[in-house]
């Protein structure tokens, strides 16, 4: 491992960023903004909700077209999705007015909202917010994307490309309605590396895939969430490609970052109290490997055995038995936390009561190979507890 993990923040150089407390929400910060002092490479993957939200559409035009943006202006309690035309303006709006404040020109600017879905931004609140954001290096802008999350997810990375000291740093949001398609939360990636805005674009698309399109709380996909990285070059290293004898440890680093932020959405699903990872061998081919781990990790009855601590295997065999992931069915072997409860497809004669003790735990492993191939696949999720349902029931309450 060439890359260095940071347990604090590391702010990447030539970024600010704050977090402010606008009036969106009754207490806590509610707007933000990530700000590079030059224009930065850009990349975003998106929701694939047929309703995607104002803000979504608007910053996914502009990095497809320009491949790069300075700026992303942010706020939660409002979702401005289903808004109509007067959405859009409200979306655009925002835009020109973090833009006029940092002199910067709009199509320079993204956007992101997330919070209930329907209502129209106050956009006297938003100017408001905007007014208050300063040019400070302020963790607060992880708070201020927040919804039902528990707490600030956050990652940090250095290491060496030509000579110079590169950081990776992350922050996301997300807790429930996560069921990603591409990406379905916030979650905003920037560096100080230098790297081609199009070559951005391929890595973070390749590597979302195993990351973020790999966890889940709830199975709903959320109409607003989109995963956006920037690049600024401020490190001033050679520009990355593929042929760059440091573009592995460059690509490695950053899948770290992403992979630590969708764990953590996934540990802190709403009313979750533990993680779940699920580890898929011997499939056919990794898509097939993927899609095993993500339907064990996403069924309803696994996760609620789960946080019943209940070793009950056959949810686990049922949940791939029911899509089209080749099994050998008379091979399959399961593990929980590392005891063997399924071997040769049949039932051992497990501990119950170890395996139990095992679960009371904050995170529980299942291992599954299915002897088909040698392909792999790996998910995480959580349980499924009686807060999730508190939670949802009296969300816009």
């Amino acid at each position: 491992m060439e890359y260095q993990v940071s347990t604090e923040f590391l702010w990447p150089q030539g970024y600010y960023a704050d977090g402010v407390h606008a009036g969106l929400r009754k207490v806590k910060p509610d707007m933000g903004w990530l700000v590079s002092t030059v224009p930065a490479a850009a990349a975003g993957t998106y929701t694939t909700n047929q309703f995607q939200a104002a803000p979504t559409r608007q910053t996914k035009q502009l990095i497809s077209t320009n491949h790069e943006l300075q700026a992303l202006i942010m706020n939660s309690a409002c979702a401005n999705a289903v808004t109509g035309a007067k959405g859009e303006e409200n979306a655009v709006t925002m835009r020109e007015l973090a833009a006029a404040k940092l002199d910067l020109p709009v199509h320079m600017v993204g956007v992101a909202s997330t919070g209930v879905i329907g209502e129209q931004l106050p956009m006297s609140v938003i100017q408001h917010g905007i007014d208050l954001l300063a040019r400070e290096q302020d963790l607060r802008v992880t708070e201020a994307i927040l919804t039902t999350d528990k707490h600030a997810k956050t990652a940090s990375v250095t290491l060496p490309i030509d000579g110079q000291t590169v950081t990776i740093s992350g922050f996301a949001k997300g807790s429930g309605m996560i069921h990603p398609k591409m990406a379905t939360m916030l979650g905003f990636v920037f560096t100080d590396a230098a790297i081609a805005g199009p070559r951005l674009q391929t890595l973070i698309s390749e590597l979302v895939d195993t990351t973020f399109n790999q966890i889940t709380v709830d199975g709903d996909t959320s109409t607003n969430d989109m995963v956006v990285a920037l690049a600024n070059g401020c490190a001033a290293n050679t520009p990355l490609t593929p042929e760059h004898h440091d573009y592995d440890s460059f690509k490695a680093a950053l899948r770290y970052v992403l992979m630590v932020l969708a764990q953590d959405i996934a540990a802190d699903g709403e009313g979750a109290t533990k993680l779940v990872e699920v580890n898929v061998a011997g499939a056919a081919n990794a898509v097939e490997g993927q899609q095993a781990a993500k339907a064990v990790v996403g069924s309803n009855l696994v996760k609620a055995a789960v946080f019943g601590a209940d070793p009950n295997w056959g949810r686990i065999l049922a949940a791939i038995g029911q899509t089209d992931v080749q099994v050998d069915v008379h091979a399959v072997d399961v593990a929980i936390n590392g005891i063997a409860v399924v071997a040769a497809g049949l039932g051992t004669d497990f501990d119950e009561g170890q395996v139990q003790a095992t679960m009371a735990g904050d995170k529980v492993v299942l291992d599954v190979d299915l002897h088909v191939g040698d392909a792999t696949g790996q998910a995480w999720g959580c349980d499924l507890t009686y807060k999730y349902v508190q939670i949802n029931a009296a969300y816009r309450s």
